[in-house]
């Protein structure tokens, strides 16, 4: 089964929402990791609120910010849209889905961000399973 990490520079939200709605949606289709060059204390808590009221994952039971370094060999790499240098990590394919951070945000923005990732996740799993 391919393994898809999902990368930003924190790891505390974007990239923690794609890692939980990859295993909830899509993880018949391939392994979900999420991961960045810096880590955060948490994961951020709206998302962390929002991934509860919306599909009942509750991230912080399952995840937590992690680098670079603790993922496995990855095959395929989906930046988050960093707004900076994203981070490098070998893999077969890599793409970007230029989501902005709905880090301080209101809930519509977030809620916004976590229905494309949902969306892209679903693509990304069609696309895997042709």
């Amino acid at each position: 089964m391919k393994k898809v990490a999902f990368i930003c520079v924190h790891n505390s939200c974007r990239s923690q929402i794609a890692e939980a709605l990859g295993k909830h949606l899509a993880g018949d289709a391939f392994e979900s990791y999420s991961a960045g060059t810096e880590t955060k204390l948490q994961i951020n808590q709206d998302a962390v609120r929002l991934m509860k009221q919306l599909y009942g994952i509750n991230m912080e039971e399952t995840q937590r910010s992690k680098l670079l370094s603790e993922l496995p060999p990855i095959d395929i790499v989906v930046t988050m849209g960093c707004n900076v240098e994203c981070p490098y990590l070998p893999s077969s394919h890599r793409e970007d889905w230029g989501l902005d951070d709905p880090t301080g945000k209101n809930d519509e923005e977030f809620i916004k961000v976590i229905r494309q990732i949902e969306s892209n996740i679903l693509s990304l799993k069609e696309r895997l399973n042709v």
